[in-house]
């Protein structure tokens, strides 16, 4: 699987940058009972991990990621924050290595913008769910960055992440498509929202976490590729990121929207599980 940002040192801190300034937007009603088996599918470096462990400290965790670099880094940033309640395995969610409906819950984010079949890593990950637990996916939505001042070569810039992350069998715009994903995927009762990420100069952590080390860093980090590819000339890009940077100044604004989902598994009728064997 390849991703379009990998998991080079300084794609490690961007991550971290934001899991920190976007805690509370994403994860505050995220909380799992005592007890539960939660799966979190495509673990990383353990940026959201945690935060899942923090958030519920009585549940357990299995946090798994194609990448054994990522684990063994996840692995020793939650031993660093004196969690036990986390247990980190190696493994592709294509090929999930636990027994049908394991898990009372499964976490997904930012993951299924990097896959080329979405749907059918839901469906992997909806057979290690038990009736009734649920499953949260998570993802970003490039097409909805805005801000002021307005840049075309910012967008322009942006594109070009798109565009690579499309060729990599990814979706960039992946945010506002949950829905039919997961539907499709046959999880019942899906509930989705949005979550705006707006940054003003009243707010600089967002400034600096978001706006600047978050998404500008992001773009920025695929410069080479971009041109490599030709998808855009050095001049544009260069003034698209210095358009990027210009809206963390005093008078600039950056919005971005998250898409958080929140879905059931229930007890498949016969005629349902005809129709699927059919």
């Amino acid at each position: 699987m390849k991703y379009v940002h990998g998991y080079d040192q300084r794609e490690n801190i961007r991550l971290q940058d934001q899991a920190s300034s976007l805690v509370e937007l994403l994860h505050a009603d995220t909380r799992y009972s005592s007890g539960s088996r939660v799966l979190e599918a495509g673990c990383g470096v353990g940026s959201q991990t945690t935060t899942l462990a923090r958030n519920s400290p009585l549940a357990q965790f299995t946090s798994l990621d194609i990448s054994g670099s990522s684990v063994a880094e996840a692995k020793q940033k939650i031993e660093r924050a004196g969690f036990t309640n986390v247990s980190f395995q190696q493994g592709d969610i294509f090929r999930l290595p636990f027994q049908p409906e394991s898990f009372d819950h499964i976490f997904v984010c930012f993951v299924l913008e990097h896959l080329a079949r979405p749907v059918e890593a839901l469906k992997c990950l909806k057979n290690l769910l038990k009736v009734g637990g649920t499953v949260t996916v998570i993802e970003g939505d490039h097409g909805s960055a805005y801000f002021y001042p307005d840049s075309e070569a910012a967008h322009k810039a942006i594109e070009c992440q798109v565009e690579l992350q499309k060729r990599a069998g990814g979706n960039a715009n992946i945010g506002r498509e949950l829905y039919p994903l997961i539907t499709t995927a046959g999880f019942s009762a899906i509930q989705v929202s949005p979550r705006m990420v707006y940054v003003d100069s009243g707010k600089p952590q967002l400034v600096e976490g978001f706006t600047k080390n978050t998404f500008t860093a992001m773009i920025e980090g695929v410069r080479e590729s971009s041109l490599k590819a030709g998808l855009i000339d050095e001049k544009t890009f260069d003034n698209g990121i210095r358009g990027l940077y210009r809206t963390a100044e005093t008078d600039g604004v950056f919005c971005y929207t998250f898409f958080k989902a929140v879905a059931i598994k229930q007890l498949e009728t016969q005629e349902a599980v005809e129709g699927r064997l059919d």
